[in-house]
């Protein structure tokens, strides 16, 4: 823990909720102010030693019965913003059982027991938060996403995005974050513990507060450095983008989860297998609630794909899957992958489409010029301003002459004045290599 003697001055730690709420209206060519005007709107550059005291000074409140839900609800009301964690086990099962909420408002932490606990007062309050600070929320609000029910939240501020705009590092963790931030270092020996057993030891209970007790100063120092760049507004809409995916994701239908394991290479009849496997390891799983890898693992299934076995023997002896699972499920999985085979060609789903790979790296290197040019001038690191998986969709898009609506949403916010004037122009200049490198024949 840090011992501070400093005191924190009003303007270090009071929430500044216009500052806090990127706008939404602007054009995407005002998203670039320059220096000075992001200055002009700059709160107070924050004491570190004093929000540091504060967060040491901090209650810790357990909540453990539902009557004790009513003082979270009312401080989520009106302290503009929350930082927030969540401890869950999953290793063995196909839904996520939540063990413990931790929330910061400020000046106070609760520690919610989340089994002996309604939380649905508690989702709607956290929708309502000008400000919902997470450390990479991945996980955390796909868990948000499936008890609560709520619609894609519209408030997240992600540390782990905004440092990947002052860094560069795409996917930093917590303890490296503080430690390089604030100089403080956290012990995070238990986060593999069984959250689930009660009591918890204090070793869990200290790593439980210090997931959220550090957030509002990390927060404030980021948010600083950010305007300060006149990066904050992309830091912004880039966490309520990822808010979003991690909704879609959440609520990916069962029929559409072979996706995520399919190849380009597949045949469309090797594509069908795939869907009808995929789609009937999630039903089991989620019947039976255990993880997918439990029921098959992604091995297991590409070998599936590639072989595709026809009998009990074929099954067990060209396949990985495991010996108990194929004495329970192996003649209902034959069926599955037997009713894929004879479907007729024109029920097949379509085949993906191949990535741009070329030995002539003109188109590369002329879109990577691009890239980084564009990223010095607007001071984001190059990685974050074009990711890999957006990059690719663009090429699709150009190569099979695709409407420009179906762009990945990553670039159709702020990066899009600049994807469409600039980028795109120059893909298009070298359209001829790129469907060439994508396998289509041109004339």
């Amino acid at each position: 823990m840090s011992n501070h003697a400093s005191t924190a001055s009003t303007a270090a730690i009071q929430p500044n909720l216009s500052d806090n709420t990127a706008a939404t209206d602007d054009e995407p060519s005002k998203l670039s102010v320059n220096n000075e005007v992001a200055l002009a709107g700059l709160p107070p550059e924050p004491d570190i030693d004093a929000l540091l005291d504060i967060a040491d000074e901090a209650s810790v409140t357990w909540v453990r019965q539902q009557d004790g839900l009513k003082e979270v609800i009312d401080a989520l009301a009106t302290c503009g913003r929350v930082a927030l964690d969540t401890e869950f086990i999953k290793r063995d099962t196909y839904y996520p059982r939540l063990a413990l909420v931790q929330l910061n408002v400020g000046d106070h932490i609760y520690l919610l027991d989340a089994p002996q606990l309604q939380l649905a007062e508690l989702w709607q309050a956290l929708m309502k938060v000008d400000v919902a600070i997470w450390h990479a929320c991945g996980e955390d609000l796909g868990i948000f996403y499936l008890l609560s029910g709520c619609p894609p939240l519209t408030n997240i501020f992600d540390t782990q995005i905004a440092l990947s705009y002052l860094t560069g590092q795409l996917q930093m963790g917590y303890q490296q974050a503080l430690d390089d931030q604030l100089d403080m270092h956290i012990d995070k020996e238990q986060s593999q513990s069984d959250w689930l057993q009660r009591p918890l030891s204090d070793e869990q209970e200290q790593y439980a507060i210090d997931d959220v007790r550090f957030l509002p100063a990390l927060y404030l120092s980021l948010e600083y450095e950010l305007k300060k760049k006149g990066l904050f507004e992309y830091v912004w809409a880039d966490c309520q983008l990822y808010a979003s995916d991690l909704y879609d994701a959440q609520h990916v239908e069962d029929e559409a989860m072979y996706l995520t394991m399919a190849d380009y290479r597949y045949t469309s009849e090797q594509m069908a297998i795939l869907q009808a496997v995929a789609t009937w390891r999630e039903e089991l799983a989620r019947a039976t609630n255990q993880p997918r890898t439990f029921v098959i693992k992604k091995q297991a299934v590409r070998e599936i794909i590639t072989e595709k076995p026809s009998n009990m023997r074929e099954l067990a002896h060209k396949t990985t899957m495991h010996r108990s699972m194929l004495r329970l499920y192996g003649e209902e999985l034959l069926k599955v992958i037997k009713e894929a085979k004879n479907l007729h060609p024109a029920e097949h789903p379509d085949c993906l489409l191949p990535p741009y790979r070329s030995k002539n790296k003109v188109l590369s290197k002329a879109v990577q010029h691009v890239i980084d040019k564009q990223a010095e001038k607007i001071g984001v690191p190059a990685n974050v301003l074009m990711r890999k998986k957006w990059l690719a969709q663009l090429y699709e898009v150009i190569a099979f002459d695709k409407d420009l609506s179906e762009l990945p949403e990553g670039l159709k916010g702020w990066r899009n004045e600049w994807v469409m004037q600039i980028l795109i122009p120059v893909i298009k200049e070298h359209k001829t290599e790129l469907q060439q490198g994508m396998g289509i024949n041109v004339r």
